[in-house]
């Protein structure tokens, strides 16, 4: 008995290459999602101090920090291994450079208690300056299942280059889950934490000129 090559027609052939690599695609992709964040909506916090009346303007200069936080990668820190070693989420992103992201969020709140906030552009003469550096802005684990989003920032106030008075603030919030989308949650609250201890800073500063 004769055997002979059994024969499919070449569009079927054809159809099943291509779905394969469909669905390769379709796994790869699902795999491979890179995923962006940025700190939500700044919808007003309740009971949010209002704006000291001794400061009804602020000038506030775009916060600076190390050249780490100048582009969108996210950064995580496993504290309980090793402290010095800064790590990177490989498919998670922020939506902006974290300094941009940092400026706009708290001058959104600072606004939101009804003070008028300026550029470094505006005409200003007279009116008090501040300036941020951030130190750290990272989401920091303590342990394989406990992390937070922490944040320390130097902020100094200058009235006609006249420094009034200078302050570090830290703040750590848990996060709710050990992963990419917790420590954005995290870090979120804890950039809207700095921006109220900021404005109730700046409500015990006498900017009167001396």
């Amino acid at each position: 008995m004769t055997a002979y090559p059994l024969r499919f027609p070449i569009r079927s052939l054809l159809a099943v290459a291509v779905s394969s690599l469909v669905l390769a695609g379709c796994a790869s992709n699902k795999v491979q999602e890179n995923m962006t964040y940025d700190f939500g909506p700044a919808t007003p916090l309740q009971g949010a101090a209002p704006a000291p009346a001794s400061m009804p303007a602020l000038v506030v200069m775009d916060f600076t920090g190390p050249s780490a936080l100048e582009n969108e990668r996210m950064f995580y820190r496993l504290v309980y291994a090793d402290a010095l070693q800064a790590r990177t989420y490989a498919n998670s992103r922020w939506a902006n450079e974290p300094l941009q992201m940092l400026t706009q969020r708290v001058k959104a709140r600072l606004a939101q208690s009804g003070m008028k906030v300026l550029s470094a552009t505006d005409a200003s003469t007279g009116v008090p300056l501040l300036r941020v550096e951030v130190d750290d802005f990272v989401h920091a684990f303590s342990g394989v299942s406990q992390s937070e989003g922490r944040i320390t920032l130097r902020a100094s106030l200058f009235n006609d280059h006249r420094l009034l008075d200078q302050r570090t603030f830290t703040r750590t919030t848990p996060a709710p889950s050990a992963d990419a989308p917790g420590g954005a949650r995290a870090l979120a609250a804890s950039t809207d934490a700095v921006a109220a201890d900021i404005l109730a800073w700046l409500a015990t500063v006498d900017t009167r000129k001396r």
